[in-house]
C-alpha cells in the first residue's frame, strides 16, 4: 500500500498492511520554527510544504493539517464575527494597539441594528511562534447574536476558488505519500465558544435555551458554505474540533443538549464520502459512546495522563468496538518533548501495541502537535520503533 492508500483505509475503520504512522506538525511556529527558522512567518504555503518535508524525511506516512492561509478570515478558526469584509449594512472599522509582544485588534461592527464590538489577540509567544485569541466576544446577549446572524457577510465570492488553489498545490506536493487534511470550520459548539464567553456558553443550554438553540444554527450556517468549499477543493479529511464540548461538561449535557447539532453538523461534514475527524485534547473517555451516536469516522487524540484521561488505550479500543478510527500515541510534552530515546522507545511500543489490539481502523501519532524544543532524536526514535511494530 502507499502511504496515501493506508492512511485513508485507516480513517475508513479498514485494516491497512501495517499501522499508518505519522507525525502531528503544526504548520506555523512550535516545532515547525525549531527545524526551519528560516522560513518567514507569513509565508503559509511554504510552511506548509516543510511539514511535508519533514514528514518524509523522518520516514513517517505524511498528514498535513492545513490550516494558515486557508482559513482566512482567521476569526472562522480562532473567533469573533468576519471583519476582514464590509457590506453596506456591515460596517468595520478596527484600530490596532500593542501591549508588549502582543497586538490587540478592537474592531467596531455597525449595523442597522445596533453596533458588535469586539477584540482580537496575536500575541508572540517566541520569535516565529504565535497565539491568536478573541480576548473580548463579540456577542453577549440576544440581540448580539440576532445582529451577527442577521447581517455578517457570508463567504465571500472568490473563497472557493482560494481554497481550490491552496489545497491543490498541498495534495500535489504530497502525491501518494501521505493525505491532506484541514481544520475546517469547527463544530456548533466550538465555533460557539468563539462568538460567546465561556461562562455564557456553558451555562446557556441549561438556564438560557433558546439562545443556545440560536448559536447553535447560526454556528452550522455560518461555517456550512466554508466547509463545502474545503470539500470540493479535494481535502482528504475535515479536521473538526470538539473539544470544548469535552469531558469537563458531562455525557448527560453533551447528549442532552449539544449531540443533536454536533451530528448534524458532522453529517454535512461527511455529506460527500470525506470522513471527518473530530478533535477532542482534553477529557474525552467520557463520551466515547456519544461519538458513536455522532457518526463521526475518526475521533482524536486519546491523550494520556496527565495531558487526558485515556491511561489504558487498549481498553478504549475496545468499547469503540470499530464505530470510527482511533488516533492516538504517545505524549507530546511529557515523553517527546521532555522524555529520554528511552523513554520515547518504551511509550510508543506500548501505544502501537494497544492501538493493534483492536484490529483496523487506528493510527499512531504524537497525541497533539509538536512542541518547541522537541529532540529530533526523540522523533526519530518514535518513527523508528513504530515503523519495527507497525506490521499486523
Amino acid at each position: 500500500m502507499t502511504a496515501r492508500e493506508r492512511l485513508l483505509a485507516a480513517l475508513q475503520g479498514r485494516k491497512p498492511d501495517r499501522v499508518p504512522v505519522t507525525l502531528f506538525i503544526i504548520d506555523q511556529g512550535h516545532f515547525l520554527n525549531q527545524m526551519c527558522p528560516g522560513v518567514a512567518t507569513d509565508e503559509h504555503l511554504q510552511l506548509q510544504l516543510k511539514v511535508i518535508e519533514l514528514q518524509k524525511q523522518f520516514g513517517c506516512d505524511v498528514f498535513v493539517r492545513v490550516l494558515y492561509g486557508l482559513m482566512d478570515p482567521l476569526s472562522l478558526i480562532y473567533g469573533g464575527v468576519d471583519v476582514s469584509q464590509q457590506t453596506d449594512d456591515w460596517r468595520v472599522s478596527t484600530e490596532e494597539h500593542r501591549d508588549g509582544s502582543t497586538r490587540i485588534q478592537r474592531s467596531t461592527i455597525r449595523t442597522p441594528a445596533g453596533t458588535l464590538t469586539q477584540e482580537f489577540a496575536i500575541a508572540e509567544m517566541r520569535p516565529g511562534t504565535f497565539c491568536y485569541n478573541c480576548i473580548r466576544h463579540p456577542i453577549s446577549c440576544m440581540k448580539d447574536l440576532e445582529i451577527a446572524s442577521r447581517y455578517e457577510p457570508s463567504m465571500p465570492p472568490h473563497w472557493e476558488a482560494h481554497a481550490r488553489r491552496w489545497l491543490g498545490t498541498v495534495k500535489a506536493a504530497v502525491g501518494d505519500a501521505g493525505i491532506v487534511g484541514s481544520w475546517s470550520p469547527y463544530g456548533p459548539y466550538n465555533t460557539g465558544s468563539l462568538l460567546v464567553d465561556l461562562n455564557t456558553l456553558y451555562g446557556a443550554p441549561l438556564v438560557e435555551p433558546e439562545f443556545h438553540a440560536k448559536l447553535m444554527e447560526f454556528a452550522i450556517r455560518r461555517s456550512t458554505p466554508y466547509l463545502r468549499a474545503i470539500d470540493a477543493a479535494g481535502v482528504d479529511v475535515h479536521c473538526i474540533g470538539g473539544n470544548v464540548g469535552g469531558g469537563m461538561i458531562g455525557r448527560r449535557v453533551y447528549d442532552e443538549h449539544l449531540l443533536s447539532y454536533e451530528r448534524r453538523y458532522i453529517e454535512i461534514v461527511q455529506e460527500n464520502g470525506t470522513p471527518g475527524m473530530y478533535h477532542n485534547c482534553g477529557q474525552i473517555m467520557d463520551l466515547v459512546d456519544s461519538y458513536k451516536a455522532l457518526g463521526v469516522k475518526a475521533v482524536e487524540p486519546f491523550s494520556p495522563p496527565p495531558l487526558g484521561d485515556c491511561d489504558d488505550l487498549a481498553a478504549a479500543r475496545r468499547q469503540v468496538d470499530g464505530a470510527y478510527a482511533v488516533l492516538s500515541g504517545i505524549d507530546q510534552v511529557n515523553v517527546l518533548q521532555k522524555g529520554t530515546v528511552d523513554d520515547v522507545k518504551r511509550a510508543t511500543e506500548k501505544a502501537i501495541r494497544a492501538g493493534k489490539e483492536g484490529g483496523g481502523g487506528f493510527i499512531l501519532q504524537p497525541v497533539d502537535f509538536l512542541e518547541y524544543g522537541t529532540p529530533e532524536e526523540n522523533v526519530q526514535a518514535y518513527v523508528e520503533t513504530a515503523l519495527d511494530l507497525a506490521a499486523y
